[in-house]
């Protein structure tokens, strides 16, 4: 079985998230103007493209890795699972009773919110069992500065978008 290099998986990630970005930027706000069910189903689904392949990237990526880092991420899939259904189920309850209003709408943070309960509990896992997040780290770029670069080339999307974008537009780009 060869290895999924972690440049190679960093550089997959970072094309699919470009293209998921432009699919919820211009493609997504496009499905409420048009009118026939094709188009608008095509054009509503187009961002969970480049989402499945993210995951099946993931799933690549934890299959090639070593034991240790599989513990971590099969903990924290556990508890971001649990956390989630159980948040489901209590706003399931509130609002089966209509103490709480919910809309459909509400389901499209499920996924996000697994994946943030997902990094930060695979974050704290790896830490307790004294492992860097990425085992096999090999880009060299410290952390800190990964993250200041994705959070320029993020607020110069925002930047870019936010005038040609409506209210619901900015808040989902927010």
């Amino acid at each position: 079985m060869s290895r999924f290099p972690y440049r190679q998986y960093q550089r997959h990630l970072m094309l699919a998230m470009t293209v998921y970005v432009g699919c919820m930027l211009l493609v997504w706000p496009m499905a409420r103007t048009v009118d026939t069910l094709p188009l608008k189903l095509l054009l509503t689904l187009a961002p969970v493209v480049p989402m499945l392949y993210v995951i099946g990237l993931m799933a690549r990526r934890i299959r090639d890795s070593d034991e240790l880092e599989q513990r971590t991420h099969l903990v924290a899939l556990g508890v971001a699972t649990v956390i989630v259904g159980v948040l489901s189920l209590v706003g399931g309850f509130l609002a089966s009773a209509q103490v709480v209003q919910l809309d459909g709408s509400i389901l499209i943070w499920v996924f996000p919110l697994m994946m943030f309960c997902y990094g930060a509990t695979r974050w704290w896992v790896a830490r307790r069992y004294g492992a860097t997040l990425s085992c096999n780290d090999e880009s060299g770029v410290p952390t800190y500065l990964r993250f200041l670069l994705m959070a320029i080339v993020l607020a110069a999307i925002a930047v870019g978008c936010w005038r040609s974008l409506d209210d619901a537009g900015r808040g989902l780009l927010c």
